[in-house]
């Protein structure tokens, strides 16, 4: 085998065979791939596409590249994933919420990515929790709890996190295949049945378009059926926050009073974790409207709530979490409201725009050695369609210093457009199975 030999094939749009792909992503893993030489298969891939065999290959490789779970379990083992968005936190309520249901989640999450929050960073905001841990502990914790909402070893899918950080500095992350590969080496590491993708579009989401989504969805389910785990896909509306909120202590806040019972908190979010766990069980057997009902009264029940908070326990986090949340989390020391500037109903909210406020109050990170505040962020933010009165709250905003709160609060006046009543966007646009 030869990097140069199988760089020249794809430059020439000939595909690799699953062997060739397979000692690349080896050698991505082991350095004997150079930096060059992954820039230029990285480039190659963009330019000229894998194919949809190529594309199965590739992140069959990627995932052999490290460690491969296996599990032995009284019930199927499954995850999410999302592509990113803002005020999104579905994963701190799927995964116990399946785990009541009878399901497994080893759901290996990630950090903060450009706009959106990242999973770990969320967890971590729980104070005495620990997110990064090893197989050896990740596997009873699995097993007593029945979900655990962790970080990726280095073992898992170490081609990847080379091929990745090639991506960032080569121009070459826009590539559907080298996204799908990404996305799929990690998640199918964890030795999955099953498997739902929430895709995100809108103002929030990194897909703007329909079209873009779809494709990327489409991707992702046929590549991963292909390399045999069950998979579907939900495209969902990112063109306003899924919940009110946005920073990663208020996302825990959220999150938990929906556990409580209280899917007024956050509608929508309650919605589409009903929707996700319904079609990721009924990839296991279960009929999905009678899933979704599973779903929503062990959310409404409290049955969520107590494996999340029996999770949190085991990850170093307050043994009582379940019943003094607001006690443990942090709280930034200045709040305040900021006024809407004239009458009208919310026409359109940039997420984007949003997401990267709360990266300037110090919720996410400019680069990756940054540290995050994670008692920041916005809350009560207002949904489209609402309407609202000259000097009504557009939202709140928590924030460390004066300076920081008035930035954010001339952010967030810039990012929500008042004017005519909008059109509704569904919650769920489309369906890829």
């Amino acid at each position: 085998m030869d990097a140069r030999a199988i760089i020249a094939k794809l430059r020439n749009r000939d595909i690799p065979t699953a062997e060739e792909l397979q000692w690349f992503a080896n050698g991505l893993a082991s350095g004997a791939v150079s930096d060059a030489q992954a820039g230029a298969f990285a480039m190659a891939v963009l330019l000229n596409g894998i194919g949809a065999e190529g594309r199965v290959n590739l992140t069959r490789a990627m995932r052999d590249s490290g460690d491969v779970l296996r599990w032995d379990m009284p019930g199927p083992v499954v995850d999410k994933h999302s592509t990113g968005g803002v005020g999104d936190c579905v994963s701190l309520i799927l995964a116990p919420a399946l785990a009541a249901c009878g399901a497994f989640v080893p759901m290996i999450s990630g950090r903060g990515l450009g706009h959106t929050g990242g999973t770990l960073d969320k967890m971590e905001a729980i104070p005495g929790v620990v997110a990064q841990i090893e197989e050896d502990k990740l596997r009873p914790l699995v097993r007593k709890v029945g979900c655990a909402v962790v970080g990726a070893t280095g073992r898992i899918a170490p081609a990847d996190r080379r091929l990745y950080a090639i991506r960032d500095v080569t121009a070459t992350v826009e590539s559907i295949d080298l996204i799908t590969a990404s996305i799929l080496s990690k998640k199918l590491s964890a030795g999955l049945e099953a498997l739902v993708m929430d895709v995100k579009v809108g103002t929030g989401a990194f897909m703007k378009t329909a079209d873009d989504a779809r494709a990327l969805a489409r991707s992702i389910v046929d590549t991963a059926n292909g390399a045999g785990c069950a998979t579907a896909a939900l495209i969902t509306d990112m063109n306003e926050p899924l919940a009110p909120v946005l920073g990663n202590a208020l996302e825990v806040a959220i999150c938990m009073e929906v556990m409580a019972g209280n899917r007024a908190a956050a509608p929508r979010l309650h919605d589409l974790t009903v929707s996700l766990g319904g079609r990721l069980l009924a990839l296991v057997g279960e009929e999905e409207g009678e899933a979704e009902e599973k779903m929503a009264e062990a959310i409404s029940s409290g049955r969520a709530m107590a494996h999340f908070a029996a999770m949190v326990a085991e990850l170093g986090g307050p043994p009582d979490m379940e019943k003094d949340w607001m006690t443990h989390l942090p709280k930034a020391p200045v709040i305040g409201d900021v006024p809407a500037p004239l009458d009208g109903y919310i026409n359109e909210i940039n997420g984007e725009a949003l997401g990267l406020a709360v990266v300037d109050l110090g919720g996410g990170r400019r680069v990756e050695t940054d540290r995050i505040d994670p008692a920041v962020g916005l809350t009560d933010v207002v949904g489209r369609g609402v309407k609202v009165a000259k000097g009504d709250p557009l939202c709140t905003i928590h924030a460390r210093t004066e300076a920081g709160a008035e930035a954010a609060a001339k952010a967030v006046i810039a990012a929500i457009r008042i004017g005519d009543a909008p059109e509704p966007f569904p919650l769920v646009h489309e369906r890829i199975d």
